[in-house]
């Protein structure tokens, strides 16, 4: 009897296991951390950087941001997700934090404002609670590998695009966009209001929030702007993305699995190809040239998460009070990414409308709100590109070489009417070619859109806003023009719910877990070794439906064997719709990384070419930048991108103001909303058209080669110019300017002169 009722004691191991699970699961984010630190250091940032980046962002970010989501939404549960929502909570509170320094010009006690947030969760009673978790639910130790795996995906991203963009001062081609936004990082240390600093005087109106958070990230750290940008900035960002949608479809499915899945997919996956030689517009929705839809990721999905808490019936207290000024972050980071949200919150109140049979205040009031919000964002915010949205159904299609190289050689940069001129008087060839290519464009994007067919068996409004909000990116792509194809940023702004949509549907239709996992390589294997299909040597309709039929030919006859092997074992229609989804999105994780992967594998040095800025230029530029006044204006030669075209110029240099750190008279005028507004003008695109202000330019050119003193004078008293950069490869350099200027700086084709 004493045997049987004694019971044994505990093997060693199996005690010391729950001690050890918290170390175990510290081990993949211990790796992240390495990988990242060490992708850095590749890509030339000094150890010393990366360590204090990383304090400001795991020390003045992610805690008061945990705690104030905590406070406002309660925990997850478990510390990962709370870390994840905290850390999209933080970069709102640090833009409230911004946005106070920049009105009031105290941007030196900026490094403050995260001390403040913790110190009031210490000293305050009511939040002091919210420093620990109440009750916790741990995730599944795989859940922490998993959701690290699509990290490391974000970091493959980050570091191929630093592979191919060297850090300043050095012979390069940047991307405009990039010295663009480096000039509005570099305004936005500086008071309210702010000015274009390409267009000294001009007042900005753009969604530039992105750029305020670096801002405040460099004037805390004390790391140079560029390297914040170019290097350290746009990880973390899309990292806190990942964490954010994992945590949402974990919520919606109620699987562990769900959350890295969808994360991973979203933004380290790509729409599929099957070896098609063209991808499918609209990749991923992380941009490292477009560090506004980057940086509108993690704030979106907060916001959506709270949008689905009022849809399931939760009570958002404090969150109700969060949701409005969140949503203006928004449309202040991305001017299109609350549309598809209001589209889908709408949607959704109509189908709980319908549901309840009673009417949906609680749905209809935010509805309201965030409409409101919208406006007043589009009021404060919106400018330049935004002004030029049309109407022009199928405009997408202009992008897109299928129909570029065939019927669309004609269409011009203007919108051309309605309907675009290529698509007048087709025929029903023209029109099944144009159908062809729209149907393969939805198959490839099929990781998004898949969601979309599980719809007419939920009731669940949480679905139909994720649905709405897809339908209404897609549809405001397709529907919409821009003349740089802008619209497409609706769908970008949508297209990561659509994934969560579509991982939500998986896991619902999963019974065996060997049946999503075979599903995920299986797809993951044809992405990879599908056989390419060259473009045709001939850009006709036939050639260019044969190059976008045969993949998809091909990958649907391998459909067709899963299938009879289905039916040969008897298996359920539900296994073959499981395992086909979970290809799906296994092929777009899978085409993802092997892009990254083939972008790393490549040589880094760039080619000399006409568009190069030289390391003395730049180098010129940075001294100018440490040299100057916060608030000094600076006169420049250089205005177009090559730099010796003047006839027409493509107004897109931007790097003076943005590597200079300084505003402007006239550098380059490309997305000015009078120059953007004029694409067509003369049969030229936006880009390439005159300035904005042709007497104000033609001053500034006469400063430069005649050094007519008036002139000179004029700059000085009226427009407040102290610097002239002046560079020859840019145009003449009268030699006047040394007698009438004091000469400051020389960097090879660069002098830089004061004016007294």
């Amino acid at each position: 009897m004493t045997t049987l009722l004694t019971r044994p004691a505990p093997a060693p191991a199996a005690a010391s296991r729950p001690a050890l699970r918290p170390w175990l699961a510290a081990v993949p984010w211990l790796l992240v951390a390495v990988v990242l630190a060490g992708a850095l250091y590749r890509a030339d940032v000094p150890g010393r950087e990366i360590a204090t980046y990383g304090l400001y962002f795991l020390a003045g970010v992610v805690p008061p941001g945990t705690l104030v989501h905590r406070a406002i939404r309660g925990s997850r549960g478990n510390l990962p997700e709370d870390l994840g929502y905290g850390a999209a909570t933080g970069l709102f509170v640090q833009i409230v934090g911004w946005a106070l320094a920049a009105a009031t010009g105290l941007q030196a006690l900026l490094i403050g404002w995260p001390v403040l947030v913790l110190v009031a969760f210490v000293a305050v009673p009511r939040l002091r609670q919210h420093w620990r978790i109440a009750e916790p639910e741990p995730l599944p130790l795989r859940w922490s590998w998993l959701i690290c795996g699509a990290l490391l995906g974000v970091i493959a991203w980050g570091a191929a695009a630093w592979s191919g963009t060297p850090l300043p001062p050095a012979d390069a081609v940047y991307y405009q966009d990039l010295m663009y936004h480096l000039a509005l990082v570099q305004e936005m240390t500086r008071a309210m209001p702010f000015e274009v600093p390409q267009l000294a005087g001009d007042t900005l109106r753009y969604h530039y929030l992105s750029d305020a958070d670096m801002a405040a990230a460099s004037m805390i750290t004390g790391i140079s702007p560029a390297t914040v940008l170019l290097r350290l900035w746009m990880v973390p960002i899309g990292a806190t993305a990942v964490l954010v949608v994992a945590a949402l479809t974990r919520e919606l499915s109620g699987k562990w699995w769900a959350g890295p899945l969808a994360g991973g997919v979203a933004f380290a996956g790509m729409p599929l190809t099957l070896g098609a030689p063209i991808d499918a517009y609209g990749g991923s929705s992380l941009s490292y040239a477009s560090p506004s839809q980057t940086y509108a990721m993690p704030l979106l999905g907060l916001l959506v998460a709270i949008v689905v808490d009022l849809l399931r019936g939760r009570k958002l207290g404090p969150a109700s009070f969060l949701a409005p000024p969140l949503a203006l972050v928004c449309a202040g980071a991305k001017s299109s990414a609350l549309p598809p949200l209001i589209a889908g919150l709408g949607l959704a109140a109509l189908v709980v409308w319908w549901r309840d049979k009673r009417f949906p205040r609680a749905a209809a009031g935010l509805l309201l709100a965030l409409t409101v919000v919208m406006l007043i964002g589009t009021r404060l915010f919106a400018g330049g590109g935004a002004g030029t949205l049309g109407v022009q159904p199928l405009s997408l299609l202009r992008w897109m070489e299928p129909y570029s190289k065939t019927l669309g050689t004609g269409d011009g940069v203007a919108p051309g009417g309605l309907i675009a001129p290529g698509l007048q008087g087709i025929g029903l060839t023209g029109g099944g070619f144009v159908a062809g290519v729209i149907g393969w464009w939805v198959l490839m994007q099929s990781p998004r859109l898949l969601g979309l067919l599980s719809l007419r068996r939920r009731s669940d409004p949480a679905a139909w806003l994720l649905g709405g909000m897809t339908v209404a990116g897609a549809g405001a792509a397709w529907a919409l023009w821009h003349p740089s194809a802008s619209q497409l940023y609706f769908f970008l702004c949508a297209a990561p719910f659509g994934v969560v949509l579509t991982v939500w549907m998986l896991a619902e239709r999963t019974r065996h877990w060997w049946v999503p996992v075979a599903g995920l390589l299986a797809g993951a294997l044809w992405s990879v070794v599908a056989p390419v299909v060259a473009a045709p040597a001939r850009n006709t309709l036939g050639g260019w439906a044969w190059a976008l039929a045969v993949p998809v030919l091909r990958t649907l006859g391998l459909v067709v064997i899963a299938a009879i092997l289905v039916l040969a074992l008897r298996r359920r229609f539900r296994v073959l719709a499981t395992a086909v989804t979970a290809a799906v999105l296994g092929a777009s994780l899978a085409t993802g990384l092997a892009g990254f992967v083939r972008v790393l594998g490549q040589e880094t040095g760039q080619p000399s070419t006409a568009r190069m800025v030289t390391q003395e230029e730049m180098g010129a530029a940075l001294w100018l930048d440490e040299h100057a006044a916060d608030d000094d204006v600076v006169a420049t030669n250089v205005h177009c991108t090559p730099m010796a075209r003047y006839q027409p110029c493509d107004a897109r240099a931007f790097w003076v103001a943005g590597l200079g750190g300084h505003r402007t008279l006239v550098e380059s005028w490309a997305y000015s909303d009078e120059t953007v507004a004029a694409n067509g003008v003369g049969g030229l695109k936006y880009v390439l058209q005159p300035p904005p202000d042709q007497a104000l330019y033609d001053l500034n050119q006469r400063a430069f080669t005649t050094a007519d003193p008036a002139d000179l004078t004029r700059l000085r008293q009226q427009y407040g110019v102290k610097w002239l950069f002046a560079d020859t490869r840019a145009g003449e350099v009268s030699p006047d300017l040394a007698r009438l200027a004091q000469l400051r700086h020389t960097s090879g084709p660069v002098t830089i002169y004061e004016l007294r």
